[in-house]
């Protein structure tokens, strides 16, 4: 979803940065290169994400670190490793790097926001933006009058939290995400992307599935537009099937800084797994407890 709406995502959790970049001139991410400069760094526990290198409006040009932290549960070592991959991207790029964090677990007493140490009057004291999605609970009116995809795509995180084990509830919440698409006047492209996030994330027992693509039918009929049923006339199974293989794979690459041989063995069985539990299992294991299961 970055790749698709990073300017909207900038606008959306970080808008003073947003505003001091010179979209105009575009945005490069830079994965192989952020690869390259951790590859060190990577040992159990932890994972890349992205860089993205971008223009500011004064001229200079500035690198982006973007961390998005999804996992599910509380990580004690978090703060030091946002610290090391940012001091590894400093020896490269020198200041011009901003670290930025986004938590989507469930624990609202877990605030990491900073890292410091002290060692007989030497002291370090470094503090990066977090943003933590489930603050945006007490803020749902917001998020309903915002047409920032993301919007769309917090609520969806938020809901499928809330509805892990409320099949029915989840039903009713995915069809008024989904209403919520044509609302918002997103383009046929952001739809689809919308939609994919949102049919993956809240996954349905077949006998309310089928309720969901029922509704979906006649609205896109009621509406005379035919988005997400164009999808489902080719064969709606087979399609979330090949969607729920992309985003393993984007997943694993997100989380492990890239998808090696042994990493791509994982693919097939979590493939075979439930939905919902190959998203904890890709949201929460290290790559090492990954390995452990499936290869072992």
């Amino acid at each position: 979803m970055l790749e698709c709406f990073f300017e909207s995502f900038m606008l959306f959790f970080f808008p003073q940065i947003h505003k001091n970049i010179d979209w105009s001139r575009g945005h490069e991410f830079l994965d192989k290169e952020l690869q390259k400069v951790v590859r060190e760094a990577i040992t159990k526990e932890r994972r890349v994400d992205k860089l993205v290198k971008a223009c500011l409006k004064s001229g200079k040009q500035a690198l982006l670190y973007i961390h998005i932290e999804v996992q599910g549960q509380f990580e004690s070592a978090f703060s030091e490793r946002v610290f090391i991959y940012h001091y590894r991207l400093y020896d490269r790029y020198g200041p011009r790097i901003v670290s930025l964090a986004i938590l989507g677990d469930n624990d609202d007493k877990w605030q990491p926001e900073s890292y410091n140490y002290e060692n007989f009057g030497c002291e370090l004291s470094f503090k990066f933006p977090v943003i933590k999605l489930s603050d945006y609970r007490s803020k749902w009116e917001e998020l309903e009058r915002s047409n920032n995809p993301f919007s769309i795509i917090v609520r969806t995180h938020l809901k499928g939290l809330e509805t892990h084990n409320a099949s029915r509830q989840r039903c009713h919440w995915k069809i008024q995400l989904y209403k919520a698409l044509y609302e918002a006047n997103y383009s046929k492209k952001e739809i689809l992307e919308l939609y994919r996030f949102l049919d993956w994330v809240m996954t349905l027992p077949k006998k309310y599935a089928r309720q969901f693509d029922d509704f979906v039918e006649q609205y896109e009929e009621a509406k005379k537009v035919e988005y997400v049923t164009s999808i489902e006339k080719r064969g709606i199974e087979k399609g979330r099937l090949d969607g729920q293989r992309v985003i393993v794979e984007n997943l694993l690459k997100s989380r492990f800084g890239g998808l090696d041989e042994r990493l791509a063995h994982v693919i097939e069985p979590l493939l075979q797994l439930s939905p919902d539990e190959s998203s904890r299992l890709l949201l929460q294991s290290s790559r090492e407890e990954l390995l452990a299961r499936f290869l072992h």
